[in-house]
């Protein structure tokens, strides 16, 4: 059975607080992307499951599909304050992909550990038998990680 799942954990010198007011606002998730995809957003700081925003997209950035520059909503599915937000992806896309990116946020002494996930377990069986999954790897969300710490920092 393949992986359907990435976890990727890093200490962080920063407080929960502070890595969610990066990662619950657009803005943020521009200024920390390693994959080069997200080039700007649309939309206020998210507070609730439910909530969205636009992210302007260049998928050049990654040369595996010509899809050239195009939108995406960004929709919240899990929103614990602090502690925990996740997100999928819904674009113009038919049947929706249906994968997950998310952070968790677990208080260490003067410091937050923080764990980025990217889960493609429920992907729509369209998208399964196409077999472009994972569409990031482990090593960008490594990456994005390194340069939330630096944004925070």
């Amino acid at each position: 059975m393949t992986t359907e799942r990435f976890d990727v954990q890093r200490t962080i010198n920063a407080s929960p607080e502070a890595i969610f007011r990066v990662l619950s606002d657009p803005k943020g998730h521009v200024a920390i992307d390693s994959s080069g995809m997200l080039q700007s957003s649309t939309g206020e700081p998210v507070t609730a499951v439910g909530d969205s925003f636009v992210v302007h997209m260049d998928r050049e950035s990654l040369n595996d599909y010509p899809l050239g520059l195009y939108d995406v909503t960004v929709n919240i599915t899990t929103f614990e304050q602090d502690k925990e937000i996740a997100w999928t992806v819904i674009g113009q896309l038919e049947p929706p992909l249906g994968h997950i990116y998310g952070y968790a946020l677990e208080p260490t002494d003067g410091a937050t550990l923080v764990t980025s996930y990217y889960d493609w377990s429920q992907i729509h069986p369209d998208w399964r038998a196409a077999n472009i999954f994972p569409i990031m790897s482990e090593l960008s969300l490594r990456a994005t990680l390194g340069i939330l710490a630096r944004t925070v920092a």
